[in-house]
């Protein structure tokens, strides 16, 4: 009874007002506050079931595709040959090199939590001296993404090399390849296997260090999270939207994705930040409500 009356007290001397003679309204109940949720597009790809099954899903395709394909003895590389656009598609041919499986690193072997939640909670763009950072010393803290383990895994014990080739900075080598080993992927050594921006005067085009891949290899498949990692032509300065898009589902293209090109999801970031509105909608499905 005792704890009633102090409550019913601390609630009459909250209606009370606190000077003599003139009323105050009562102090409205304070709700809840609602923690700071991660931006959308954070939560799906690195928290929804939904994109785990997804990426997991792409990861068995391409081991399923790699064991399947060695056996056909491809005359050509997935990799276009240089000169060959996707109006008119060439490859680098096979001869008798052993098979290769090219990948990109981030966001499509690895998932780069930490970096990723520090710019969402410090609400900052992207930061390159941070990325620069987390290139050296986030080995431990960067997750395999869902049956990446399990595929790169198939892939080596068919005879196939996996070979990663990431815009992370040369300079950094030591620790991308830290960071791919503690994620379970395995060793990836700079220059053989792991190839990175810096290692030619290609600078972010992964289009040079592809050609030298495919001297050496038979390149069975590719996969990344960008259009970039299969041709740079996809990032052609200036392109429209329009033609990026015509380019992606061409014909050509058609025949290349799930069939040696292989695409992840990734909502977080990507060349098509820059779109505009009439880029995403067309203006015939424009719609207002009555």
């Amino acid at each position: 009874m005792r704890s009633v009356a102090i409550v019913s007290a601390l609630l009459l001397a909250g209606c009370a007002s606190t000077t003599p003679g003139v009323a105050t309204a009562p102090t409205a109940p304070v709700g809840p506050v609602e923690t700071p949720k991660p931006p959308a597009r954070l939560q799906y790809l690195y928290g929804s079931p939904e994109a785990a099954v997804a990426v997991r899903a792409t990861n068995a395709r391409i081991a399923d595709y790699g064991a399947w394909r060695i056996k056909q003895r491809p005359k050509d590389s997935v990799v276009l040959a240089p000169g060959a656009t996707m109006d008119a598609p060439a490859f680098e041919p096979c001869g008798d090199k052993p098979f290769a499986a090219v990948f990109d690193a981030d966001e499509t072997l690895i998932w780069n939590l930490g970096p990723m939640r520090y710019f969402a909670e410090k609400g900052t763009p992207f930061d390159v001296k941070v990325w620069d950072q987390w290139e050296k010393t986030g080995a431990g803290k960067a997750l395999a993404m869902p049956g990446s383990v399990e595929m790169v895994t198939r892939l080596r014990a068919a005879g196939i090399a996996v070979i990663a080739n990431t815009n992370r900075s040369a300079a950094n080598a030591k620790g991308s390849e830290d960071t791919l080993r503690a994620a379970g992927l395995g060793e990836f050594k700079h220059g053989e296997t792991l190839f990175l921006m810096g290692d030619d005067a290609g600078g972010s085009s992964k289009d040079d260090r592809r050609a030298t891949i495919a001297s050496k290899y038979c390149v069975i498949l590719m996969a990344g999270d960008q259009l970039g990692d299969f041709s740079q032509q996809f990032n052609a300065r200036d392109l429209p939207a329009a033609r990026r898009m015509a380019l992606a589902t061409s014909a050509a293209a058609n025949a290349l994705w799930d069939k040696g090109w292989f695409l992840f999801p990734n909502p977080v970031y990507g060349p098509w930040e820059k779109l505009g509105w009439d880029d995403v909608f067309p203006a015939a499905s424009n719609w207002t409500p009555e």
